[in-house]
């Protein structure tokens, strides 16, 4: 972790953590703090666990040795109810999928969690409603039906719902999966501009390296169940780990190497030849 981000608040800490699918290990003793009131870009190659840490800190899973802490609550000791209060009062996550209600206009998916967790008056509903699809710029878009929207549109509706109860702390996964340049663009600057004005702690989980590089305060890279570098996109560009560097860059070739381990490549096509 770079000199900076381990003088910070954290916000979320995973200490220890060991946690299996079936037989197979995904983490390792893993241990990150994501600090308070910063963008954090969980990144890695593929199946290193990033949407796993994401459902560990939101409680649907839990680890099988060690502690997730959320303001030093330990999530995997709450229960039912203690997990539900955590999630309706402090928690907001954009789902890869968006999540939106197929059946419920623009305005009701973004009331949906007001109406259920709150007792405010319906002037009050439909006041922080109007002010949550101001934020994403569609307040105009109210009375659209999901299946009426562009991609780009259900996202920003799916961020305005995942803000309605004013959470300290936001999970994004996958959030630019899908969007054109422009629709990729608008929702940089609102996971930015959000962040920024609500004080939130954003956790975001994403391949997208450059695009999360813009925002990102800090990058956590996953790697074989461990975090093999975590600093600001510059220090990780700059530094001295080399799968860091072939990760951020894109490279094919390096110590993750682009060959699956494979016998001889000539003893292996001669194996082949009956003369």
């Amino acid at each position: 972790m770079s000199e900076s981000s381990s003088h910070a608040e954290a916000h979320v800490k995973i200490q220890d953590v060991t946690f299996y699918r079936g037989t197979r290990r995904i983490y390792d003793g893993l241990n990150v703090a994501f600090p308070r009131g910063k963008i954090t870009a969980i990144m890695g190659p593929s199946g290193t666990g990033k949407t796993t840490l994401l459902r560990m800190i939101g409680g649907q899973l839990r680890a099988d040795k060690g502690q997730v802490l959320v303001d030093e609550a330990d999530v995997g000791k709450m229960s039912r109810s203690d997990l539900f209060e955590l999630r309706k009062n402090k928690m907001g996550m954009l789902f890869q999928t968006s999540g939106l209600f197929t059946d419920l206009n623009v305005f009701e998916n973004v009331a949906f969690p007001l109406r259920v967790h709150t007792n405010l008056s319906e002037n009050m509903i439909r006041d922080l409603v109007l002010m949550k699809l101001e934020a994403v710029g569609l307040r105009g878009a109210r009375e659209m039906m999901p299946a009426e929207l562009s991609g780009g549109m259900i996202r920003r509706v799916a961020l305005a719902r995942s803000i309605a109860m004013d959470p300290e702390l936001i999970m994004y996964d996958e959030p630019f999966t899908g969007l054109d340049p422009i629709s990729m663009g608008m929702i940089l600057r609102l996971i930015k501009g959000l962040n920024e004005a609500l004080g939130l702690t954003s956790l975001l989980v994403s391949h997208d390296v450059d695009e999360s590089c813009q925002i990102a305060d800090y990058l956590c890279i996953l790697s074989e169940g461990k975090v093999i570098g975590f600093g600001t996109p510059d220090e990780l560009r700059n530094g001295d780990n080399a799968e860091v560097r072939q990760f951020l860059n894109g490279d094919p070739d390096g110590p993750v190497p682009f060959h699956y381990p494979a016998a001889d490549y000539r003893e292996d096509l001669m194996a082949g030849d009956p003369s």
